[in-house]
C-alpha cells in the first residue's frame, strides 16, 4: 500500500508527527508493508514556522516539497492544485490523507479526488458554522471529498451524519493533537518558563523586571482577523491588556508577525513594549509554547489548537472568538475554555471568574494519545485499491 500525506502549515505539523511515527510502528511491529511519502506544500516555508517544528517533533525531512510559499488563499491553493498534481501523477498513490483545515488540505483533497485516489481526512466533522472563515470553507470540501473521516470527538460525528455522510465512512478515532502532547510533554517539562522568557524576548521593550522561575502569569496568543485588523478593536484589547489584566500578573504574549505589523501599522507597538508587566516573545517552538500553558495561570488565544491543550491542562481558556469549532473544549461540554469575542467587558468578567476556579483538567472520550494507531489500523483494513 502507498499513502502520500500533506503537510501545509504549522498546524499540520503537531497532527502529522504521530501519524508518522504509527506508520513506522505498523511496519516493524506487524508487517504492514506501507511505503509512505511525505508532502510539505511549503504554505509556511520560514524555517521558524517549519523546518524548527520538524526538528523538534522528529518528523522526517519531508520527500517532496512544493515550495508553494505565501498568496492569498486562491493563489495557494491553485499553486498547490498544480504541484501536487504532478505528485499524485507521478507516485499512484493508494491513499491521499490530510490533516487539519489549511490551503493545502483543501487544494490537496480536489486533486486526489480528480485523480480518482481515495481520500482521508484527520480531524474530520469539526465545523465553527461560520462561512467568513476560511477554515471553514476547507473543511466542508474536504469532507463532503473523503473517503474516510476520522473524527476527534463525537460531536464532529454528529455533524457529519447531519451533512448525509454516510456511517461507514465516519470512524472515532479521539484527537491526533493529544498524541503528540502526550509524546512531548515529558521534554516540555524539563524547561524553565524563566528561561523561554529570556531567550524570546523581543527587542526595544526597554527596562522590565526580570521574570522569576516561580511567578504567576498569564499568556497570550492572538492573529485572527477579526481581533487584529481592526484598529478600534485591537486598541480596546491592548487597552484591557496594558492597563488591567498585565496590573495584576506578568502577561506573556508571543507575537505573531501578522499581530506584530498590525501593532506596528495602528499606532499601538509602543505602547504594549512599554507596559511594565508585559512580555512580547517572538514565536516559540512547540515544546516552549507547550511549557508556557503548562504554567499559565490564564490563556487568552484565538488558536484552536491551544484551546485542545488547555482543555487537556486543565489551564483556565478565554477563546477570543465568537464561535469554535471545538466545543467540546467548552465549559459546558466539561472542557476548560469560554467563548468571549472580543468584548473587553466579556473578557473582564471571564477573567476574574475562570482565575478564581483555576485549573481543572478535562479528557474528552479516546483524547488517550493512541489516535494515529488506530487511525492506521483503519487505513491498513480498507486496503489498497
Amino acid at each position: 500500500m502507498k499513502i502520500v500525506s500533506v503537510v501545509g502549515a504549522r498546524p499540520n505539523f503537531m497532527k502529522i508527527a504521530p501519524f508518522v511515527r504509527a506508520i513506522e510502528d505498523a511496519n516493524k511491529g506487524n508487517g504492514a508493508g506501507i511505503d509512505h511519502i511525505l508532502v510539505h506544500t511549503g504554505q509556511h516555508y520560514d524555517d521558524s514556522m517549519s523546518k524548527a517544528f520538524f526538528d523538534a517533533l522528529n518528523i522526517p525531512e519531508a520527500d517532496i516539497n512544493l515550495g508553494i510559499g505565501s498568496g492569498t488563499h486562491a493563489e495557494q491553493v491553485g499553486h498547490t492544485m498544480i504541484a501536487f498534481e504532478k505528485v499524485v501523477r507521478q507516485e499512484k498513490p493508494d491513499w491521499v490523507v490530510v490533516v487539519g483545515d489549511v490551503n493545502a488540505t483543501c487544494a490537496c483533497s480536489i486533486t486526489a479526488k480528480k485523480q480518482h485516489v481515495r481520500l482521508a481526512h484527520i480531524e474530520a466533522g469539526l465545523r465553527s458554522g461560520d462561512m467568513t472563515m476560511p477554515e471553514e470553507v476547507n473543511r466542508l470540501v474536504t469532507d463532503r471529498l473523503s473517503d474516510l473521516l476520522f473524527t476527534p470527538d463525537r460531536l464532529s460525528g454528529d455533524n457529519l451524519r447531519r451533512e448525509g455522510v454516510a456511517a461507514d465512512k465516519i470512524r472515532f478515532v479521539g484527537n491526533i493533537m493529544i498524541d503528540t502532547l502526550e509524546a512531548q510533554r515529558h521534554k516540555a517539562e524539563e524547561l524553565r518558563v524563566a528561561d523561554i522568557v529570556g531567550c524570546n524576548r523581543m527587542e526595544g521593550q526597554g527596562a522590565k523586571a526580570d521574570f522569576g522561575e516561580q511567578d504567576i502569569f498569564s499568556l497570550l496568543t492572538l492573529h485572527r482577523p477579526s481581533n487584529v485588523d481592526d484598529p478600534k478593536i485591537l486598541g480596546e484589547i491592548v487597552d484591557f491588556l496594558t492597563d488591567e489584566l498585565a496590573r495584576d500578573m506578568p502577561l506573556l504574549w508571543t507575537v505573531h508577525p501578522r499581530t506584530e505589523k498590525q501593532l506596528k501599522a495602528f499606532g499601538l507597538w509602543d505602547k504594549v513594549v512599554a507596559a511594565r508587566n508585559v512580555v512580547t516573545l517572538r514565536p516559540l517552538g512547540y515544546h516552549q509554547l507547550l511549557r508556557l500553558n503548562m504554567g499559565a495561570a490564564l490563556v487568552l488565544t484565538d488558536s484552536g489548537g491551544l484551546q485542545e491543550e488547555c482543555c487537556v491542562l486543565g489551564t483556565p481558556c478565554l477563546t477570543l472568538r465568537w464561535n469554535t469549532e471545538r466545543p467540546v473544549t467548552l465549559r459546558e461540554q466539561g472542557g476548560a475554555s469560554v467563548l468571549v469575542g472580543n468584548d473587553v467587558r466579556r473578557i473582564r468578567e471571564a477573567c476574574r471568574e475562570m482565575l478564581e476556579r483555576g485549573r481543572v483538567p478535562s479528557r474528552p472520550e479516546l483524547w488517550d494519545g493512541k489516535t494515529a494507531p488506530r487511525i492506521v489500523e483503519v487505513i491498513v483494513e480498507a486496503g489498497g485499491i
